[in-house]
């Protein structure tokens, strides 16, 4: 497409409907109208302008404002319905997503799975929605701020009669000099504006940078949108909980078998009504208010590579006590307390007894998270762990199964060998329940005892786009501040065949830039402008 040449020799892009330099209106359904649309200083947007190609096409279609807002709407909507029910990191490990949602909530939970609504904020398609915001943003921006920037570049002093007329604020005087003109230039400099002089002609502009307020925002924005996408590259941000047994040590998860972290003991404080009567109302109310969760652990490091069976060579790091807000932190990770579980089950403890005299042949004690498959008692007598259960219920067909692998409710099914019954005797053991399924027994698994531990639960935490989404904040503030608090001021001053014309056009705050006029021509013979818009209300009005 040709470019167009204005009668002042300046070159316009095609689409160009106010001419870059002298502000002459280019387009012939704008000479018909009584203000000029000075949004984008009239300039040529190539969403307007080029409609052939495919690139064309999506460059049109994501320029669209409406299109941009229309993807924020349709994905805060998404966003929402990713809160109606928990997400999948959230819900119990006792059995698979699928199974778990439709049994809590029924056709809604399976619906609500089958649309991907349980992982929804690293599923492909919401992914999607994010980037398509972001080349929202991008081609919104670069289809406006680079017309616009090289229209403000290449302004002129002199403007055509045409504009001048046509701008909001205008006004002609007749009694002027130049002694009006100097006046007005040095108050014009007093109040910050730059001033240009061309053939006698006035300039004066401020603040163009808050034009820019808006493309700032988006930059931040866009660097925003970055950084959250990065979250869901392999390594860049990770959020798991670690759950760690008193005693018990663990390889921190995402670090390659690197780092391991025990759990020394875990500590439990809460207020005395007795001693903090600032929380007296609120023990009475509740019953427990917590002082304190720590974790007193200490971190260790793999020494040699890692072997396959074999237990790995660990050397102490550093001990910490972890409290809330106070993480245990090495290279980029961090361990935060999160949660805890007092006095779970760790062990169980069985005697082998005869059923009739009572006596007993030897004691087990089953490690309810490794247990062993067979514990030999010695002369002949023997028990064999066949099925173990550790969160027990029976299912719909009546067959013994676990809800988790957590022993809330441990269940056994044990054989027992013994001299007079070398084959073995099947017994089903659970807490106060005992079912022997192939007829009575001779000898019973008697319950002696248990013992607990507390569970610690640590978030494992590492963010490497914390920078990218806080300097995409930051910007954002920048760009919001730069346009809401400051405007794009422009006084035009020209002599036209012994006349004064005076234009002005501001981006916002009209109040402010007429008052700033006002005290510019104070106590000199120039007219000050009318607001064009003002006076064709009061017309409409009759006033």
């Amino acid at each position: 497409m040709k470019d167009v040449k204005c009668e002042c020799g300046h070159v316009n892009p095609h689409g160009t409907v106010l001419c870059e330099a002298c502000g002459k209106v280019l387009d012939e359904q704008s000479k018909n109208q009584p203000l000029l649309d000075m949004r984008y200083e009239g300039s040529a947007r190539r969403s307007q302008t080029y409609n052939k190609t495919i690139v064309d096409k999506i460059w049109n279609f994501f320029s669209s404002v409406k299109v941009g807002v229309w993807l924020i709407v349709i994905t805060l909507v998404a966003s929402a319905a990713g809160t109606i029910l928990p997400q999948e990191m959230y819900i119990p490990p006792t059995m698979p997503a699928e199974e778990y949602y439709e049994d809590q909530y029924g056709w809604f939970g399976k619906l609500y799975y089958e649309l991907d609504l349980n992982n929804l904020y690293s599923s492909w398609w919401y992914l999607i929605l994010i980037a398509m915001i972001g080349i929202s943003l991008v081609i919104c921006s670069l289809d406006r701020v680079v017309p616009l920037y090289k229209a403000l570049k290449a302004q002129r002093v002199t403007r055509h009669e045409g504009f001048l007329k046509r701008q909001r604020l205008f006004g002609i005087s007749v009694n002027g000099d130049q002694d009006d003109l100097t006046i007005v230039r040095e108050r014009l400099k007093a109040k910050r504006y730059h001033v240009r002089e061309e053939n006698g002609d006035i300039l004066a502009e401020k603040n163009r940078f808050s034009r820019w307020g808006p493309y700032v925002n988006h930059v931040g924005l866009i660097i925003f949108l970055i950084g959250g996408m990065l979250r869901f590259v392999p390594g860049m941000y990770i959020d798991s909980v670690l759950w760690l047994r008193e005693g018990e040590t663990k390889v921190v998860p995402e670090t390659d078998g690197q780092y391991y972290v025990k759990n020394e003991k875990f500590i439990l404080e809460n207020y005395d009504k007795e001693k903090e009567k600032t929380f007296e109302a609120a023990i009475d109310r509740a019953g427990m208010v917590v002082k304190n969760y720590q974790t007193n652990a200490v971190l260790y490091k793999r020494v040699g590579p890692a072997i396959a069976g074999e237990q790995p060579e660990l050397e102490k790091v550093k001990e910490h006590k972890i409290r809330v807000n106070q993480p245990l932190k090495f290279e980029r990770f961090a361990l935060y307390q999160v949660d805890y579980k007092l006095d779970e089950l760790n062990t169980m403890s069985f005697s082998l007894t005869d059923k009739e005299t009572a006596k007993t042949f030897g004691d087990i004690k089953v490690n309810l998270y490794d247990p062993k498959p067979r514990y030999d008692l010695g002369n002949g007598y023997a028990v064999e762990v066949l099925s173990f259960f550790p969160d027990f219920e029976f299912s719909e067909s009546g067959e013994p199964t676990t809800k988790s692998r957590i022993p809330n409710n441990p269940a056994f099914v044990f054989k027992m060998i013994s001299p007079e019954v070398p084959k073995g005797e099947t017994s089903f053991v659970a807490i106060q329940q005992t079912i022997e399924p192939l007829g009575d027994n001779q000898y019973k698994m008697a319950f002696k005892g248990i013992e607990t531990k507390n569970v610690t639960a640590l978030t494992v935490r590492k963010d490497l786009t914390i920078w990218i989404i806080v300097l995409g904040g930051i910007l954002f503030m920048i760009g919001v501040i730069q346009g809401a608090y400051w405007n794009h001021r422009r006084i035009w001053v020209q002599n036209k065949n012994g006349e004064i014309w005076i234009a002005a056009h501001t981006n916002k705050n009209w109040y402010g830039l007429k008052k700033e006029i006002e005290t510019t021509l104070l106590e000199t013979k120039l007219t000050i402008p009318i607001d064009q818009v003002q006076r064709e209300t009061n017309d409409k009005e009759g006033v």
